[in-house]
């Protein structure tokens, strides 16, 4: 549970920074929790505990439909060890199953840290931003929003895929509990050629 608080509290962080980034308006982690519920543009980044995310996509229902929601969450299990989803799913197909049939889902943002995220580029190059969706349509419109934050977008696939994702996450905590030491680190691809 500790260290699902504390990867809640950075993506919050994160996405108030990605706000500020984008609107200039400077939101407070308070109000991101507030307006996550507000569905402005074809986005809608889910930022909320995963143990509340299935109920605020059924709330807003409706509101959601044709939108793209980018799930940001990591549906680890308290004693970090695995996942509160069932086996043979992640949180993304959860959340995807209480979305409208119009709505589609996005994994993204979720290995990444977000003092790294709000930092931006690390050493001239950018920080790789993995995601995972069905609809390519949706995933090409997470990519320009990915690109627009001087990130760079690594599609690795279908919603399947964001299992692979919610691992990674995983393996980033258990490098900060038994190895790194700290959060100051983000993992991503180097091309040889």
């Amino acid at each position: 549970m500790k260290w699902e608080l504390a990867i809640i509290a950075a993506t919050v962080l994160a996405v108030a920074a990605v706000s500020r980034r984008l609107t200039g308006t400077t939101l407070t982690p308070a109000m991101v929790f507030v307006l996550v519920g507000v569905l402005v543009g074809p986005l809608v980044i889910l930022a909320v505990p995963y143990a509340s995310a299935a109920a605020v996509v059924t709330k807003y229902g409706d509101a959601l439909d044709g939108k793209v929601i980018v799930d940001i969450t990591n549906p680890i299990a308290p004693d970090s060890k695995g996942f509160v989803t069932p086996d043979g799913s992640s949180g993304a197909q959860e959340i995807a199953k209480a979305a409208p049939a119009g709505a589609q889902i996005v994994k993204a943002f979720n290995t990444l840290f977000s003092h790294v995220l709000t930092a931006g580029p690390a050493e001239g190059r950018p920080l790789d931003v993995f995601i995972a969706g069905d609809d390519a349509q949706a995933k090409t419109r997470v990519s320009a929003f990915i690109e627009s934050l001087g990130l760079r977008p690594m599609d690795i696939g279908q919603l399947p895929m964001a299992r692979t994702l919610e691992n990674v996450a995983l393996l980033q905590l258990g490098l900060v509990a038994h190895s790194v030491k700290h959060t100051d680190f983000f993992l991503g691809v180097n091309m040889l050629s």
